[in-house]
């Protein structure tokens, strides 16, 4: 609202002066002695017409001040222009969002999907999964607010080689269970899970497969161990209040056909060749890497090509643009994946790659160490379990994803201010408080006053409700869901400031009550809708 009439106040008064090549330039909040809002057009204009920036600017503030609700606009320094907003301009946009509840969503236009979580179904989801899987959640709920068709999915791979070394390790602790001295084999997996998996074959089957090893034996606990592991994952993302559209099967690519398509499809454009009894796709005809191997010397597919079929899938499929999220060691299958998507004529803008950074998790002094196959891993299950959903989910997002994590259990489970998700939800508390301290005292808030003098806090409060789709515009545009915590945070800090100042009901001063009041509905709704897209509650007392 104050954005949009900012900048389109700007353009008009250029285009009165007579420039309509107009190059994209800067709205921002500067501190409030400045004004309400400063730009920096006129330093984009210079080279465009030749002049100095602060001639521009002084000009071009003597046309913003003939707009119906801009009360000045001044020059600073070298040429920034302050623009300070009316009275009237704040007690319309105070009406605006009263009006407008959802005034931060817009249609959905685009299609598009996410594809995250997407572990190798071995064991249950650990910490660093869940980093990925809350991250993913709140990308998709962002972007469907800000009119994204959003489809969210989940890649299983289930056809390759730790699937049968799953079934394998599987089998091990079946056997213990009877007594067999049988090891592990080499990079097995040694989770307890494993154990409480066998007892429930032993209980199902008895001893049918007690030292029978073969293929059929090898099919059978390797789908066993599957289908629970999966079970297993879909009842920790029912906790943690994650959402897929679609579950797909890598095995699936391999019986439809669709990775012998892109064989063949390579190996028509000359783009596979055999070294060292592997089939290896030339990735460096299209990007400066090394070419990898697609077929390895046994014949089994490597992941690669698995996924280059996975991800022609996904074009045929019809969607804008896909959203691959993965964890920093898959850097490097960044630009393999760029470069058989090229091989396949798909544009190179198709596939976008977000990458997340490591997280650990804080015990008192202790960093915990997670290891999936050596079963030292703290699981997901665990920390949400005592941490609490909310604090789980928005501790995950509470980080740039471009660092390190280390999630501060201590913390996380603290009832006070220090706790952020704590610090944001008793903003909402408190302001329910408000209307039920209201309702109590019989003072039905009416109408907004024809006119109104707004003090600094209340002004501060409209403009940071304001600025929520802009927030989550710049997520859309750099992935940081971090800037949706912090920007709640600011909010709920600058209702605590105008709350600790300010009087809302008072029934000496009753059209001051109401418009704090309508003031308190705003904020509430606005950090409501924030928590919502984080998948955090908003609790009416604490």
């Amino acid at each position: 609202m104050f954005r949009e009439f900012v900048e389109n106040s700007i353009i008009e008064s250029l285009k009165r002066l007579g420039i309509e090549n107009i190059p994209s330039f800067k709205i921002e909040i500067p501190d409030e002695k400045f004004g309400d809002y400063a730009t920096n057009i006129a330093f984009m204009l210079t080279k465009e017409i030749k002049r100095p920036p602060r001639e521009i600017a002084s000009e071009l503030s003597l046309e913003l001040e003939k707009e119906s609700y801009i009360r000045s606009a001044t020059v600073a320094g070298p040429g920034f222009v302050n623009i300070s907003l009316t009275e009237d301009a704040y007690l319309q946009a105070l009406k605006d969002l009263l009006e407008m509840r959802y005034f931060w969503k817009t249609s959905p236009k685009t299609s598009v999907q996410f594809e995250f979580g997407s572990a190798n179904p071995t064991g249950p989801f650990t910490i660093g999964h869940g980093r990925q899987l809350v991250f993913g959640d709140v990308l998709c709920r962002i972007f469907s607010a800000r009119g994204y068709r959003v489809q969210r999915e989940m890649y299983i791979n289930d056809a390759g080689r730790q699937i049968r070394l799953l079934g394998h390790s599987l089998w091990v602790r079946y056997n213990q269970l009877f007594g067999k001295e049988i090891s592990l084999p080499e990079d097995g997996y040694q989770g307890e899970y494993l154990v409480d998996m066998a007892k429930e074959v032993q209980k199902e089957y008895g001893d049918k497969f007690l030292g029978l090893w073969d293929a059929n034996v090898q099919e059978f606990f390797s789908n066993f161990a599957l289908n629970k592991m999966l079970q297993s994952m879909k009842e920790t993302l029912d906790k943690l209040g994650v959402n897929f559209d679609n579950y797909f099967s890598e095995k699936s690519l391999v019986d439809d056909g669709t990775v012998d398509t892109i064989l063949d499809n390579f190996r028509e454009k000359g783009l596979l060749y055999e070294k060292d009894g592997a089939l290896w796709f030339r990735v460096s005809n299209f990007v400066d890497d090394n070419d990898k191997v697609v077929l390895r010397s046994d014949g089994t597919h490597t992941y690669f090509l698995t996924d280059i079929a996975y991800h022609f899938n996904k074009h045929k499929r019809g969607y804008d643009r896909v959203y691959d999220i993965w964890g920093s060691d898959h850097m490097g299958h960044i630009p393999r994946m760029k470069a058989a998507l090229m091989a396949l004529g798909i544009s190179e803008d198709f596939l976008e790659v977000i990458i997340h950074q490591y997280v650990n998790i804080k015990k008192g002094d202790e960093i915990v160490k997670m290891s999936t196959r050596k079963g030292t891993f703290s699981t997901l299950d665990e920390l949400v379990e005592a941490a609490g959903v909310d604090a789980t989910r928005y501790f995950f997002a509470m980080f740039d994803p471009d660092t390190h994590m280390l999630f501060d259990l201590d913390l996380a489970k603290k009832k006070s201010n220090e706790n952020p998700v704590f610090y944001v939800q008793y903003a909402h508390a408190r302001i329910s408080s408000i209307f039920r301290t209201a309702k109590e005292r019989n003072f039905d808030a009416g109408e907004l006053p024809g006119e109104y003098h707004f003090e600094p806090e209340e002004k501060k409060l409209i403009k940071t409700v304001l600025e929520f789709p802009f927030v989550l515009d710049s997520i859309t545009e750099d992935y940081k869901v971090n800037r949706l915590t912090n920007y709640l945070e600011s909010l709920a800090s600058t209702f605590h400031v105008f709350y600790n100042k300010h009087l809302v009901v008072d029934s000496q001063n009753p059209h001051r009550s109401t418009l704090r009041l309508k003031l308190c509905e705003i904020t509430k709704n606005a950090i409501a809708d924030g928590l919502q897209l984080l998948g955090v509650s908003a609790p009416e007392s604490m």
